[in-house]
């Protein structure tokens, strides 16, 4: 009887869990133009979960329908059983998701250390010293450049003040826009090593993202997006080597 009980523990310890996010059949529109068709999708707790597709895909209405900037008119988007269609976006944030925009839409007349306390602005004073110098130490080019005004950086560093800000509100959630979009090569691969680390490290992430060959191989899970609609899904590997994901966004 106990050698049972533990089996069963085992086995119920290997289950999934409740997720954290959850969409299911989600509508969004602009104006009267549908952009989101009966979207479905799942996050758990700890995971990255990639969603890649072309340009005007619908990837970053999706982002923008969860952090709550635009409404659906369908379905629904839970943050942990919650339904969230009544939540304003500042509320959402306090729940715990943290939206890192496409473009960063850093404060470009800020310092950086201005942009970076921007994101803890629900935390307490010591909080946020504490959180600042963990970014610090997360971004070593952001501390050197501290006092630097956020428009004279390079588009990398500006990446990465945007994530450092968005890291500042102690995400249980964190939503990242295209993050390599726009970046040299070597800076690529410095991101996308920060987003590793922070998967590394448990921060459960949602990850946009147009450069498939870079995204899928940090992916738990993965969906493709096409004309707003969810037409793939899988795991990040497994995408990696499908055949259509290959043909259509690895050029192979």
């Amino acid at each position: 009887m106990t050698k049972l009980i533990e089996l069963n523990r085992a086995k119920r310890a290997h289950e999934p869990g409740p997720s954290l996010l959850s969409l299911h059949g989600v509508d969004a529109f602009h104006g009267s133009i549908q952009c989101l068709h009966q979207v479905s999708i799942e996050i758990m707790p700890g995971s990255l979960v990639a969603l890649v597709g072309s340009n005007g895909a619908g990837k970053t209405t999706l982002l923008k329908t969860i952090s709550g900037l635009k409404a659906n008119r369908g379905g629904t988007v839970s943050f942990e059983g919650r339904d969230l269609s009544r939540v304003p976006a500042h509320h959402r944030v306090k729940l715990g998701i943290a939206h890192c925009p496409e473009g960063r839409q850093t404060f470009s007349d800020f310092s950086v250390e201005e942009n970076i306390r921007t994101g803890g602005h629900l935390l307490s004073k010591a909080s946020v010293e504490e959180d600042l110098e963990k970014m610090y130490a997360l971004f070593p080019v952001l501390e050197v450049a501290r006092h630097k005004l956020a428009g004279l950086l390079s588009g990398g560093q500006q990446q990465m003040l945007a994530i450092a800000r968005a890291l500042m509100s102690r995400p249980r959630l964190l939503l990242l826009d295209e993050p390599s979009m726009g970046l040299a090569p070597l800076m690529v691969e410095e991101v996308f090593g920060i987003i590793a680390r922070l998967r590394s490290e448990g921060v459960t992430i949602l990850l946009v993202e147009q450069n498939a060959y870079e995204a899928l191989p940090l992916a738990d899970w993965a969906y493709v997006m096409e004309t707003g609609r969810i037409v793939l899904s899988g795991k990040g590997a497994d995408l990696l080597d499908n055949v259509q994901v290959r043909e259509a966004y690895l050029g192979m």
